[in-house]
């Protein structure tokens, strides 16, 4: 087990956490988990703040959802909800077993892997990059580490 993060200190879900000065080209997400026995979804959230009235804006929202197996992607900008993508090659997430999803900021896009596999990229809609500052994760999973 070398690596992850005891129980006791494991991030507990839901999850909201700062992003210290924010997204940047070059900085990366990391969010190691374990997916529930009969999971639903879960969600990962890249936000501008932890508002929720008004809703802050959505960077990048990434739902896993098991009964459908889509890994969809959005945002939300000034309560607007922008067009969902969901073409993935494979659903790369198994009840009961771990994952690590990784989120890499680039100047024009977001590239997601999933245990070291790109499986899309999400260009940004929103363009100050460095307001983007809050990670938000809910829903049918167990964090394991988070960095």
């Amino acid at each position: 087990m070398a690596g992850t993060v005891a129980e006791r200190d494991a991030p507990i879900v839901p999850f909201c956490g700062h992003i210290k000065g924010g997204m940047r080209p070059g900085k990366k997400i990391l969010v190691m988990g374990i997916v529930d026995l009969n999971p639903e979804s879960f969600g990962i959230s890249l936000t501008c703040g932890e508002s929720e009235d008004p809703p802050a804006d959505v960077a990048i929202e990434l739902k896993a959802v098991f009964t459908d197996r889509q890994f969809i992607r959005n945002s939300c900008v000034a309560g607007e909800w922008g067009e969902e993508q969901s073409s993935i090659p494979y659903f790369p997430f198994i009840p009961d077993q771990p994952f690590r999803v990784e989120i890499l900021c680039e100047h024009p896009r977001f590239r997601i892997f999933v245990d070291g596999h790109q499986l899309f990229d999400f260009y940004h809609r929103i363009e100050t990059l460095s307001a983007i500052d809050t990670i938000k994760i809910n829903g049918d999973l167990q964090l394991t580490k988070l960095g």
